[in-house]
């Protein structure tokens, strides 16, 4: 691939970073220089560790620092601080990623008996995967070896004119944000009173509440395929459809996410490329306990809240859960019941995420207050205690 391309990627990323974080850009900056440098310098066994450790030690560093400012000294923190710190997060899956190709031997990066010249063109393409400007701000994460394969398909072998599914995404994205808009201005409109309102209505309010959170999110991840569709990413050169596939990179689409009747199934789908990452960070290398394990690196990634805690291992006791009581409950395929079945369990899987993307995205005591008022946050404890239940029912007989 032509090397200018590359450092038309890399060049963007630093202008949209200084743009949007200012002074804070520095952190990914120093982040990116330092993961350079134990590439360079640490062998590909042990350079994973090295990455890692780092990597979440200066994520974590302010993640805490932002924690302090906002709880201790009461004081507001910057907008362009919580940028740096959301492009740190994205920083971190594309090093690890990287370092763990290098650990696995599916990447060879060689610096030895190299020429300073030649080892600067080896790093322009690593330096351009982590700083590349359609990915600073949002996703999808790709491997390095599928960035080089983009790229060298952009210059080798040109997609087709993507305006059409970046105009066809945009306009889901107006289509989403209008329903956020109707949510929003309902829920504004109709709050909900303990005092004045039945239990049911509240339960209805607190996942139309989750529901605008859910969007946020579902629109960002729209608005972020396109900017990478717009830029020659994601094209599926070997789809099997007639019309061009540009769903190569995606990080999930809302009708198959909310689609999911089981908590297993969502857990999969919702932020498809960091759910696959954390499974081949956390969950695949751990011998013990992985499933917790792997939520538990989830509350360290996102900022170690309080919400975080009691969302992200609520998540994890009901996906666990999950397989114990679909493993005793599921009515066979024949069965009459099951499509039932399967609505009663979607309606479970929707509050039980309700519950969840309320205690994380409000992150503190409030969400949880919220859940306890307007019992909702019985869902997530019937599930985890349905399978003790369950057992105890079928040691019995």
């Amino acid at each position: 691939c032509d090397p200018q391309m590359y450092l038309f990627v890399s060049v963007g990323g630093c202008v949209l970073a200084v743009i949007t974080m200012g002074i804070y850009s520095s952190l990914l900056f120093t982040s990116t220089f330092v993961f350079i440098l134990l590439v360079c310098s640490v062998d590909p066994s042990c350079v994973h560790t090295w990455v890692f450790g780092i990597q979440i030690l200066w994520q974590t560093f302010w993640h805490l620092l932002i924690q302090y400012r906002e709880y201790y000294l009461q004081e507001p923190v910057s907008i362009r601080l919580f940028l740096a710190v959301s492009s740190l997060m994205l920083l971190t899956q594309r090093m690890t990623s990287v370092s763990m190709d290098l650990q696995e031997k599916r990447v060879l990066l060689t610096f030895k008996a190299w020429s300073i010249r030649k080892a600067c063109v080896m790093l322009l393409p690593l330096i351009s995967y982590i700083l590349n400007f359609t990915t600073m701000l949002g996703g999808p994460l790709c491997s390095y070896s599928q960035f080089l394969s983009l790229m060298a398909g952009i210059s080798l072998n040109p997609s087709p004119n993507p305006l059409g599914v970046v105009f066809l995404k945009l306009m889901q994205v107006l289509l989403l944000e209008w329903v956020r808009y109707c949510l929003v201005y309902f829920l504004k409109h109709n709050t909900y009173d303990p005092s004045n309102s039945i239990n049911l209505y509240g339960v209805l309010w607190v996942w139309g509440l989750a529901a605008v959170m859910k969007i946020q999110y579902y629109s960002h991840w729209r608005i972020s395929e396109s900017l990478n569709n717009a830029a020659g990413f994601g094209y599926w050169d070997n789809a099997p459809r007639d019309s061009p596939d540009w769903s190569r990179l995606s990080d999930g689409d809302f009708w198959t996410i909310e689609a999911s009747s089981r908590m297993s199934e969502f857990a999969r789908r919702w932020n498809a490329t960091t759910a696959l990452w954390l499974r081949r960070l956390v969950y695949i290398r751990c011998k013990r306990f992985p499933l917790f394990m792997t939520f538990s690196f989830s509350v360290l990634w996102h900022g170690c809240h309080l919400g975080h805690f009691v969302g992200f291992l609520t998540w994890a006791a009901t996906v666990k859960a999950d397989y114990h009581i679909h493993r005793h409950l599921c009515p066979k395929p024949s069965s009459t019941w099951r499509k039932i079945y399967t609505c009663l369990s979607w309606i479970n899987t929707q509050m039980i995420i309700a519950c969840i993307v309320i205690a994380v995205e409000l992150r503190n005591k409030s969400g949880l207050r919220l859940l306890s008022i307007t019992y909702i946050g019985l869902f997530p404890l019937f599930n985890i205690i349905l399978p003790f239940i369950l057992l105890k029912l079928n040691t019995v007989e």
